[in-house]
């Protein structure tokens, strides 16, 4: 399964072996994309699949092996399926024959703790149909209606897709604009966007693509230059740009150009906002200056590229925190939403990245044992402001 590849709804069905979880999904879908068989186990590791849901709009759909797998393939299974958890926005319990106990209450409580909503839908219903008895206790346990259905005879998915679009949040669906409130009608905006290595050949960063368009959604206008035209720009352009956005890389030297009463942030800080958890982002950023010598520092990478000598998370961060704290650190550096191998009361900082890749869920989901466990998280862009003495300058708009 490609993973962090899509910021689309994530939508999770789970359930035990041979309750259905692939025909419903080759229902949902309305192509045969899963493999169905009565052979218990058939489904291994998490299959991804995007959907256009009514209502909801494009999504992607995540068909997991079944919790009650056994052996030590079926272990290894059922770990890719809990991993599946903190991605998703929206979890799909199946169930069938009326058996709901220890697993699917387990399941539940696995939801709670990563603050996933959850529909419960009771399938094979032409075979076997809800008990009052079974229901009215789910009920009781979860506050949760059971829905029935048949994912081989029922015709009309539009029972589920209501539930589906009651339970998941809107603000999954429906996004907030990335400048909100910082701009208004007809308001310049300048995007500072430089052109090196990083880049990729013949287009746009997402981030930068993303602000254009947030940009024009709100009737704002759109400046686009490269950092060695900024001076020129400001110094003989008469129209005075509302805010000054850049590739954080380039605050050393943008910060120096752009005046103090022009506000001044990066791509990076703008998605913080926009889809991480900005109060912990501006709590944990400044305990950079507490990092002691042999520390550990984890550097979450939301996507995967190709690395070269320019890297920002694995050569220039590390470099640039090393030279401001003047200690000697340990960097590690886990990529898309890989497993992190090491305990995380290991490390002493966490610097995820903007996530233009990832949702929001993923996002919180992936900082949130670091959170609880109060170790500071920051992202990539909040951390190089701060390193450049702009972070004030940087967070205001968004304060």
């Amino acid at each position: 399964m490609k993973k962090g590849k899509d910021s689309k709804p994530h939508i999770g069905i789970f359930g035990r072996r041979n309750t259905g979880k692939s025909t419903f999904i080759n229902k949902l879908v309305g192509q045969e994309i899963a493999i169905v068989s009565d052979i218990p186990g058939t489904t291994t590791d998490p299959v991804k699949k995007s959907i256009e849901i009514f209502g909801i709009g494009p999504a992607i759909v995540i068909d997991t092996a079944g919790i009650d797998d056994v052996g030590e393939i079926g272990r290894k299974r059922i770990e890719k399926t809990e991993e599946v958890l903190k991605m998703i926005d929206l979890a799909v319990l199946m169930i069938s024959e009326n058996i709901f106990n220890t697993f699917e209450n387990e399941l539940i409580a696995e939801f709670k703790n990563w603050e996933v909503p959850y529909i419960i839908l009771h399938n094979k219903s032409d075979l076997i149909k809800i008990s009052g008895k079974v229901s009215d206790s789910i009920f009781k346990q979860t506050s949760k209606e059971v829905l029935s259905f048949s994912s081989l005879s029922d015709i009309d998915l539009e029972p589920v897709i209501e539930l589906m679009k009651k339970t998941i949040p809107e603000t999954v669906f429906i996004k907030k604009s990335l400048l909100g409130k910082v701009v208004k009608k007809n308001d310049h905006v300048l995007l500072v966007t430089p052109i090196d290595k990083e880049a990729p050949e013949g287009r746009m960063i997402l981030p930068q693509v993303m602000a254009i368009r947030d940009v024009l959604d709100n009737e704002c206008i759109n400046i686009v230059l490269k950092e060695t035209q900024l001076e020129h720009y400001l110094n003989t352009c008469t129209i005075k740009p509302k805010i000054v956005i850049t590739d954080s890389q380039a605050f050393a030297f943008v910060k120096s150009i752009v005046p103090e009463d022009i506000m001044l942030t990066g791509f990076s800080v703008l998605f913080a906002h926009y889809k991480g958890n900005f109060e912990e982002y501006l709590k944990g950023t400044p305990r950079i200056d507490e990092l002691k010598d042999y520390n550990r520092v984890l550097l979450l990478e939301s996507c995967t590229h190709q690395v070269n000598c320019d890297d920002i998370g694995r050569y220039k961060i590390p470099a640039w925190i090393e030279k401001h704290t003047g200690k000697k650190l340990e960097f590690d550096v886990v990529s898309g939403l890989n497993k992190v191998e090491r305990p995380i009361e290991d490390y002493s900082l966490i610097i995820q990245c903007g996530g233009c890749m990832v949702t929001k869920k993923q996002i919180l989901n992936r900082i949130k044992p670091a959170v609880v466990k109060d170790i500071p998280v920051t992202n990539y862009g909040m951390t190089i402001a701060w390193l450049n003495g702009i972070f004030d300058r940087t967070t205001r708009p968004f304060l």
